[in-house]
């Protein structure tokens, strides 16, 4: 997809305008303090590939330009956004009625409607829109506007996680309605009844945003914030120790590093961010089962948590947190190096030259990309291919561009980063259904296994808690048998700010973190510390 640049000069003006007063986050007394409390910038390691919610932008929540009908507080409880209530639910779970919320404008001043509400989902659930969105409203059967101010949702089946869906911000059809969802403007000029407005987006460098004079929360303490946009760990570290960033996320080794600054303060978010090796069944030896469970016995995840992560995180024994109540006890697994090497011996694979193992003439040898710039995922690879060479298995480790791995993900293993909140659902069906192989970043390892997707659709569709919690360990387990990818680790997510504000808080995060989740996911209800 093509994103166009905003051009505006009086856009780039009140950018450059926000940036000078955020130059220097130490604030201080006067006029030019002042000014210093009401922007902020903030540096994060990637941007969007788009603002359009239809194409998949702030499904999970937290973006600053639209709301949806519901949100979530800092225990990611349900709350009403645009809805003025929870929904009424009948009909046994198959009937969700929304009421909007009196009074709420969009940024450019048009009324927010019923039908801005079912324009939003039927143009993402529309086959022609590019939405990585619709896999997860499948259980959506029709959705209606009675009146200007009720939405009715009719739902194929019982969807016991609906209510969390219904974060999807929502877009003004007069706007987006005339135009190309895939390619419109939209997707860089975009319109909402969020908090705050975008001024400017410098593609690959920031984001300028004030706050929006025609938001129903309220006017918001920070009158605006640039996101820029650092992928080097380290350049973001080195950007804020000098004043030119007030916060930035940091991976923890460079986080520990402002630890005993007076000035600045870490927090620290518990997250269901994993990192894994994808292990595609269409890779000459990934595709091997065999080779797949002999890395998950090889690999030594307490070592990168203890080495790469700095004790920030948790070994990850498969797709859910050991502490997510879904999380199947039991399959928690050492490092086995033993067990691997029986494994790799039954099935065939022998001691070769280089003592790497071989079966009929093909070598245990495979690429493993990483995107260029991760230092934390790139230590996982090393560490990864360390491990699984001490079993026979010989990993060569790439850095790369998503430009350079992208087309090769179908047969080349890749260090991914996953993990959504809210329901097992969430993060399970993308990761592992096989009818979403290939669908662009989910099910990347094309993982196809009958037992699982049946338990993925029996989770989906039961609203009965003890069913849904015998689906999901029932997953767990199938991948303990028949892995398709290593899952080595789950990541605290560690940010750094001046510690110049009152409100800053930390919810339980997703894979997605740095530029809607993080300290600033409630930025709009921040105070400049008296």
């Amino acid at each position: 997809m093509t994103t166009r640049r905003i051009r505006s000069a009086a856009a780039a003006a009140a950018f450059a305008a926000g940036v000078t007063a955020c130059s220097a986050p130490g604030g201080g007394t006067g006029e030019g303090g002042a000014k210093a409390a009401e922007s902020v910038v903030i540096g994060v390691g990637s941007e969007p590939d788009t603002l359009s919610p239809l194409l998949g932008y702030g499904k999970d929540g937290n973006s600053k330009i639209f709301d949806g009908l519901l949100a979530r507080d800092t225990d990611l409880k349900l709350k009403p956004a645009l809805a003025s209530a929870l929904p009424k639910i009948a009909d046994d779970g198959r009937t969700y009625t929304y009421t909007l919320r009196d009074g709420v404008k969009f940024s450019d001043g048009e009324p927010l409607t019923a039908q801005d509400v079912v324009y939003t989902y039927r143009t993402v659930l529309d086959a022609k829109t590019n939405s990585t969105a619709r896999s997860e409203l499948d259980a959506i059967k029709d959705v209606r506007a009675h009146g200007d101010d009720t939405v009715v949702f009719t739902l194929k089946y019982p969807y016991a996680a609906f209510a969390a869906r219904t974060v999807l911000p929502i877009v003004p059809e007069h706007v987006a309605g005339g135009q190309d969802p895939n390619t419109g403007d939209f997707n860089t000029r975009p319109v909402g009844t969020g908090p705050y407005v975008l001024t400017n987006w410098s593609k690959g460098e920031k984001l300028a945003f004030k706050a929006n004079p025609h938001y129903w929360g309220g006017k918001p303490a920070v009158k605006s914030f640039t996101m820029a946009v650092i992928a080097d760990d380290n350049v973001r570290a080195t950007r804020l120790r000098s004043g030119d960033l007030d916060g930035a996320v940091l991976p923890p080794n460079l986080a520990a590093t402002f630890e005993k600054d007076d000035g600045r303060r870490t927090y620290r978010a518990k997250s269901y961010d994993f990192r894994a090796v994808t292990l595609p069944t269409a890779g000459k030896v990934t595709g091997d089962r065999a080779i797949r469970r002999a890395l998950d016995a090889a690999v030594d995840r307490q070592a990168m948590v203890d080495k790469i992560l700095d004790g920030a995180g948790r070994p990850a024994y498969g797709p859910l947190p050991v502490d997510d109540p879904a999380y199947a006890r039991g399959i928690e697994r050492p490092r086995d190096l033993a067990e691997a090497e029986r494994v790799l011996d039954e099935a065939g694979w022998k001691p070769g030259s280089g003592g790497i193992r071989a079966k009929d003439g093909q070598r245990a040898s495979f690429t493993l990309y990483y995107p260029s710039g991760d230092k934390v995922r790139q230590d996982h690879a090393l560490a990864y291919a360390s491990d699984a060479k001490k079993a026979g298995i010989e990993v060569k480790v790439e850095g790369a561009t998503w430009e350079v791995i992208e087309p090769r993900m179908k047969s080349d293993a890749v260090l991914a980063g996953f993990g959504s909140v809210g329901d097992p659902d969430f993060g399970l069906y993308t990761l592992l259904h096989s009818s979403l192989a290939g669908d662009g970043f989910n099910n990347m390892a094309h993982y196809d296994n009958p037992v699982v997707d049946d338990a993925l659709d029996a989770g989906r569709r039961s609203q009965d808690p003890k069913v849904r919690g015998a689906a999901y360990e029932k997953i767990q387990q199938a991948l303990v048998e028949n892995p398709g990818y290593t899952f080595l680790t789950h990541i605290d997510h560690l940010y750094v700010l001046a510690d110049r504000w009152d409100g800053l808080t930390t919810q339980l995060e997703p894979h997605e973190h740095g530029f809607a989740s993080g300290p600033w996911w409630n930025i709009e209800d921040w105070q400049p510390k008296k």
